[in-house]
């Protein structure tokens, strides 16, 4: 697997992320971040694909603090219980600085053309909004975003544009967690939110349990427009 090592920013060690190349370079890139499984097969192939699109995709190993490399899936109960005792244990406001120490460091990385943004997925999605609040990405896309109702007072320091895909049966996100987002980021001119009706939790996870082709393909061509007006 391509990968290259990041400093932390506070001087504590380093982690891996994994990288993908467009064919065509200078471009923008993509900072992926991960679920709570880990940077396995599923966001190793989301990031390939960002690379198809023309854009230098990376994602970071933010469990390294607790577990460099771990690769979960979605197909045991033990591997559940991993991965949640993983995010229990995960400090999300050192997540978010080696978010911004690979945003940093991909910027000025061969190839690139000093756009960056972000795209998150279940934890990353909550991490993408965090990104969109607090620092300088270019653009930033949350699919299936957890506990982002208790994030939207600092919507008004979103300055980039912030793309959400909700899912609406996530027992993640219930109804009234998705009202308080919409009404929250309601007439935020950079923000768009979008639910996507009879799907659930991960829909957008080809081959996962709740995968869904029409919502999948919706919500992609939504990202891939936005990466494209963003980031050149």
């Amino acid at each position: 697997m391509p990968e290259i090592t990041i400093p932390a920013s506070d001087g504590s060690g380093s982690f891996a992320a994994y990288l993908a190349m467009p064919k065509t370079v200078p471009t923008g890139a993509v900072v992926m971040i991960q679920e709570i499984f880990g940077v396995n097969h599923a966001m190793r192939a989301l990031s390939d694909w960002v690379a198809d699109m023309g854009f230098i995709a990376i994602c970071p190993d933010l469990f390294w603090r607790q577990s460099p490399g771990i690769q979960l899936t979605d197909g045991s109960k033990e591997e559940w219980d991993q991965a949640f005792a993983l995010m229990n244990g995960f400090d999300q406001a050192k997540g978010v600085e080696d978010l911004k120490a690979t945003l940093a460091a991909v910027r000025v990385m061969p190839g690139c053309n000093g756009k960056a943004g972000t795209m998150g997925f279940c934890l990353g999605g909550r991490l993408a909004f965090m990104m969109a609040t607090d620092s300088d990405a270019d653009c930033n896309i949350s699919y299936y975003g957890v506990g982002i109702e208790g994030l939207v007072a600092g919507a008004d320091r979103i300055s980039n544009p912030l793309l959400m895909h909700i899912a609406e049966l996530d027992r993640f996100v219930p109804a009234e967690a998705r009202s308080a987002i919409q009404q929250g980021l309601a007439g935020k001119a950079e923000a768009a939110v979008h639910v996507y009706p009879g799907v659930d939790h991960a829909f957008a996870r080809m081959g996962g349990h709740s995968w869904d082709g029409r919502a999948a393909t919706i919500a992609n061509g939504r990202t891939a427009e936005l990466l494209a007006r963003t980031l050149g």
